[in-house]
């Protein structure tokens, strides 16, 4: 099945739609995409039927997210955990995968014709080679493309993704990029796999378990999560609704939330750029008054803006290279 399913919503879901417009709608959703093998055994197929409904589900679902104006979508497609599943499901993954993303490759006048950016989540080194070279081909091939957003979750945990940022930000560090002082729960929150999308609104987890599984778990600390027992395959455009109608109740307070931590996260800012200011001017005294202390705390701000800026930006230039140096592998091989 292709990626981006056409096809118009039927009357009943149109009307659906349109009041749930009316209200405060979720720009970005995300799906833990639970529930395909217990829908093989459910159905008495083999599981790696269970993963193909799961995908087609997926196309449809991003459909219905179109209809809704939801710009962008992320799924947890495959965690660093399913490894440790046995060889022949991992094995059908890998391959389910690779037909998933030539399709995609096939389908690039469609892509670009509803203007849809693939971004693929996650260690693509625990790939195989040539799962990793047509991943980078794809996401490389529609990195320009603005108006619709689909995060592939792939080889990835939410704890895997945040110990990696540290690791950048030690980058930094080593390279003289930036700081020690730099450091801060925002440089982290720009340097996960993430860093291109806005935290997620809504996170929504099929069948029935109740937990993240390692899944955004810096993302989502104030997004609506809501847990539903219908099994992935057999998810429907009313169970997206429902699950609508329980972020546009909980909208108020999640936003409040969302401002009070950006408020705090500035405050603490402020504070930790005057420490730094404070401890430079130890040796030769502090500022003689109010006004010199603020030109001194200005000055320093600036100068970290600008180390922080172009540690991300050569960070960007670091994970750039990465997938057109694999796409260019795959265009030759």
């Amino acid at each position: 099945m292709s990626w981006i399913k056409e096809g118009e919503l039927n009357f009943l879901e149109r009307i659906a739609a349109n009041i749930l417009k009316a209200g405060p709608m979720p720009k970005h959703v995300a799906f833990i995409m639970d529930g395909n093998r217990r829908f093989a055994r459910k159905k008495n197929v083999d599981r790696q039927e269970g993963h193909m409904q799961g995908f087609n589900k997926l196309a449809e679902t991003l459909r219905w997210c179109k209809h809704l104006d939801i710009q962008e979508v992320t799924v947890y497609a495959f965690s660093i955990e399913n490894f440790k599943r046995t060889k022949d499901e991992v094995d059908g993954l890998m391959e389910l995968a690779r037909q998933k993303f030539l399709r995609l490759l096939d389908e690039m006048d469609n892509l670009k014709k509803h203007e849809v950016c693939v971004r693929v989540l996650g260690d693509l080194n625990m790939l195989p080679l040539d799962l990793q070279q047509l991943i980078a081909k794809a996401v490389v091939s529609t990195k320009h493309h603005n108006k619709c957003f689909l995060n592939v979750c792939f080889a990835y945990t939410s704890r895997y993704e945040i110990t990696n940022a540290v690791r950048e930000m030690a980058w930094g560090v080593e390279k003289g990029l930036i700081k020690p002082s730099d450091v801060s729960e925002l440089l982290l929150s720009e340097c996960l796999y993430s860093y291109n999308s806005p935290n997620p609104d809504l996170l929504i987890r099929t069948s029935g378990e109740v937990r993240l599984s390692d899944f955004l778990l810096w993302q989502t600390s104030h997004s609506c999560i809501v847990f539903q027992s219908v099994l992935w395959p057999e998810y429907t455009f009313w169970n997206l609704c429902e699950a609508i109608i329980q972020y546009q109740l909980n909208h108020k307070s999640i936003q409040k939330a969302r401002d009070l931590y950006q408020e705090q996260q500035s405050l603490q800012q402020l504070e930790a750029d005057r420490a730094c200011v404070a401890e430079q001017h130890q040796g030769n005294g502090k500022p003689a008054d109010s006004k010199r202390r603020q030109e001194a705390l200005e000055q320093y701000s600036a100068c970290r803006e600008e180390r922080v800026h172009d540690f991300l930006q050569a960070l960007k230039h670091k994970r750039d290279l990465f997938f057109s140096d694999l796409s260019s592998q795959a265009v030759s091989t």
